[in-house]
């Protein structure tokens, strides 16, 4: 099975947030830095589904 590549906005979509926010989240290191294809940034959907895995695991913790 692939993992599909997604776009910012995809992205954002997935995550439920405002694509400026995902950027910033990309630049202040919560998120992984895109995969770059030529012009294009993308993200392996799996990493952005660990991201919300880490944040439910992590909730709580302190």
């Amino acid at each position: 099975m692939t993992d599909p590549l997604l776009t910012a906005r995809e992205g954002a979509s997935l995550l439920q947030i405002s694509v400026p926010t995902f950027w910033r989240w990309v630049a202040n290191g919560n998120l992984t830095k895109p995969i770059k294809l030529g012009s294009m940034s993308r993200w392996p959907r799996s990493e952005l589904l660990d991201f919300v895995e880490q944040a439910k695991a992590n909730r709580g913790a302190k």
